[in-house]
């Protein structure tokens, strides 16, 4: 399904602030505002962007699983709820913030999440294995301590359990300019200066519940 302005949203025009990202080329102007299948959270993208929803099998006892695409129909973000997590670190890499900012729109019982872009690992240390090791998202668990950080996990506090929106950092997925032979992790750094990366910030950072 690659509707011009997805099921349940609402049309929007509105300039995005920020400069010229790399080529000259600009963030979209015009915005959509998306509700999930299941009535629960609300969120922003451009127009030209669109929404699977239901992208895949529910949970039992349903929630919301949608998956954002580009024009070109790649993969930007996948939305996430009513999922069961576990988790135990046993390996640490050295780490990076590339981009961060408080979600207090999803504010629950008193711990506010955040919007990250984070890699793991450097050009001479590398990150765990067969995993990308750049993501953005959201995440409610405190941020890392030292040098060094377990292998990223993007998900924060949402009833009834845990929820995601975001995505691994995916070059060929995520246009980025610039040689393509540049290490992957160059590539990330690259990316945040996009404006496809600036438009995926506005639309992750835009989550809140739907009333």
């Amino acid at each position: 399904m690659t509707p011009t302005s997805p099921p349940g949203s609402t049309q929007t025009s509105a300039e995005t602030k920020g400069p010229e990202a790399s080529g000259g080329s600009i963030p979209s102007a015009a915005w959509t505002t998306y509700t999930t299948a299941d009535g629960q959270l609300v969120f922003d993208l451009p127009a030209t962007w669109s929404v699977e929803d239901p992208a895949g099998e529910l949970p039992e006892g349903g929630g919301a699983f949608a998956e954002i695409t580009n024009p070109a129909g790649k993969p930007l973000a996948t939305l996430r709820t009513n999922m069961a997590i576990g988790s135990s670190c046993t390996d640490r890499y050295p780490y990076s913030v590339l981009d961060s900012q408080d979600l207090t729109a999803l504010t629950l019982k008193g711990a506010t999440p955040r919007y990250l872009f984070e890699t793991r690992g450097t050009p001479t240390v590398p990150g765990p294995a067969d995993t990308p090791a750049a993501a953005y998202g959201i995440a409610s668990g405190p941020p890392p301590s030292g040098d060094s950080a377990c292998p990223i996990l993007h998900f924060f506090t949402w009833p009834p359990s845990s929820a995601m929106f975001g995505a691994f950092y995916n070059p060929e997925n995520n246009e980025t300019p610039g040689d393509d032979s540049l290490p992957y992790l160059e590539k990330a750094k690259i990316y945040m200066e996009t404006a496809e990366y600036r438009d995926i910030k506005r639309m992750i950072t835009s989550l809140r519940p739907a009333s």
